[in-house]
């Protein structure tokens, strides 16, 4: 086996890897179910919520990078796991959107968040309720 050959295996078995690692990770998300179907119903105002702050530039600068790369991820066609698997085929996706926007609340402050909130105030709550921040 070439350079190549060994090159593909190394990145076949990362992506094995990563693939498996997350498969975990939402497995005992879904434990609390009520939180990611919260989620993937909040995806839309989150989408817009997620470039308001990534536009925002009185945020730190590596919030808002990270806001546009978790926006990349999101635009991409290629998911770390398939969207034609029942349920975590689409919930991966929120998974990442809330852990994203947990690290932001935590360094920003839900205040930053209630202040490009699109959405409904029942969505706010629910946005604070999911990120662990205190009322907005």
């Amino acid at each position: 086996m070439g350079d190549v050959g060994h090159t593909l295996l190394g990145l076949a078995v990362a992506i094995a890897v990563a693939w498996a690692a997350l498969v975990v990770i939402m497995l005992l998300a879904a434990r609390d179910r009520a939180r990611v179907a919260d989620t993937v119903r909040l995806l839309p105002d989150l989408l817009r919520l997620l470039t308001r702050l990534a536009r925002d530039r009185t945020l730190p600068r590596g919030v808002r990078v990270r806001l546009w790369l978790l926006l990349a991820y999101l635009a991409l066609p290629i998911d770390l796991i398939p969207d034609v698997i029942p349920v975590i085929g689409y919930a991966d996706d929120a998974v990442v959107v809330l852990l994203v926007l947990r690290s932001v609340v935590r360094r920003c402050g839900i205040t930053a968040v209630a202040r490009h909130w699109p959405g409904t105030v029942d969505g706010l709550q629910a946005v604070v309720r999911l990120t662990g921040g205190e009322g907005a």
